[in-house]
């Protein structure tokens, strides 16, 4: 069964760090491009950060470029984002997905996500 589960998400004060994992079962995550994904009560969902099956290329989107660094540890088949200087702004529910290519429309595999709250 394909899957994959987020975790790691919390509250923690504005300027705080979290590290969001995203494991996958059933399937090799090297072979795909892994996306973070996050969506706000009453906002559309939004790409977050990107990574690259190919050559590991990584792209984010500009409201978290220099805050948020995505990586992959393939011999534990998870994908890492590890979130700095948290703003409240960046409350939201945090999905990963897979798919072949980062700049895939639709991502064929999703996980249950995550919720990350930044409040003080």
């Amino acid at each position: 069964q394909v899957q994959l589960v987020e975790s790691g998400g919390g509250l923690v004060q504005p300027g705080g760090s979290l590290r969001l994992s995203c494991a996958a079962s059933g399937f090799t995550l090297d072979y795909y491009a892994i996306g973070w994904f996050r969506q706000a009560p009453g906002k559309e969902r939004e790409g977050v950060s990107c990574i690259s099956s190919s050559d590991g290329s990584t792209y984010y989107a500009d409201s978290v470029k220099g805050r948020f660094t995505i990586s992959r540890d393939n011999a534990k088949n998870t994908v890492y984002l590890q979130m700095n200087s948290l703003k409240p702004e960046d409350t939201a529910v945090y999905y990963c997905a897979a798919d072949s290519s980062c700049g895939s429309r639709s991502y064929a595999y999703w996980g249950q996500g995550t919720q990350v709250t930044v409040s003080s």
